[in-house]
């Protein structure tokens, strides 16, 4: 029974998110549903990260298993057509080991948070950026950010309905630059907390208007509780870029 690895890219505005759910049309159930349509199989796929409503992704992977002997050129080629009219295209398929997992296999994840920071509105970038009207200090939001790279308890910037055992991670990388209009922040870590990185985006942005000192991060990020960091990013501007593994990282 061959395993695929699938890399795949949407635009998450349209959905409930990723997972499977009774309330919408989420990604992953649009893509077993193309499965379903292709080959007449009922599968569960997995992917490397979960991604809320609203979110997109450039980079995601996910796994599938399937009875039978298909090439990987039509596997791609079939579910791309089959995923019309919804904004969700593969962009690459491999055979790869029975013990690979999407998921767990994973050694790093990277994200992008894309902010529009200019007094007119965004028309064409709609629903792909946060639009921040109010002039942010770029240099102020790098050397915040910094404090919150290495390991440390993000109980800080955790969503209140976080499943994850632990609120310790480590962040390898949470870097802000500039771009004439655009402020663009990367993320990568092994693996995040639910909104870790959203709340991280919201919190910097403080410190871009001069609400916050950039070591003002530094003490909410030690007092270890939601209420003292800021307030979360839309999902607007959220990219899940890469997911590494093997001698990827």
């Amino acid at each position: 029974m061959p395993r695929f690895k699938l890399l795949i890219e949407y635009h998450g505005t349209p959905f409930v998110g990723w997972q499977r759910q009774d309330n919408g049309i989420s990604v992953q159930g649009a893509l077993e549903a193309a499965i379903f349509r292709f080959c007449g199989v009922e599968t569960t796929i997995t992917a490397a990260g979960r991604t809320d409503a609203g979110v997109h992704a450039t980079g995601q992977v996910i796994h599938f298993d399937l009875d039978r002997d298909i090439s990987a050129l039509r596997v791609q080629g079939a579910l791309n057509y089959h995923l019309k009219p919804h904004p969700i295209a593969v962009r690459a398929v491999e055979i790869v080991a029975d013990d690979f997992h999407a998921r767990f296999s994973a050694i790093g994840r990277s994200y992008l948070y894309r902010i529009v920071n200019r007094r007119a509105p965004v028309a064409i970038e709609r629903e792909r950026v946060w639009w921040v009207a109010m002039p942010l200090d770029v240099d102020a939001m790098n050397e915040a950010a910094q404090y919150l790279v290495g390991r440390h308890d993000f109980t800080s910037f955790r969503a209140a309905a976080c499943q994850a055992q632990s609120p310790d991670k480590t962040l390898d990388l949470l870097q802000v630059g500039r771009n004439d209009e655009e402020i663009r922040i990367v993320a990568q870590a092994r693996s995040f907390l639910h909104h870790q990185v959203r709340n991280m985006v919201g919190t910097l942005k403080l410190v871009g208007e001069g609400k916050w000192s950039p070591e003002r991060v530094k003490t909410a990020l030690a007092a270890r509780d939601r209420a003292a960091a800021g307030p979360t990013a839309p999902p607007d501007g959220l990219y899940l870029t890469k997911v590494m593994y093997g001698a990827e990282r």
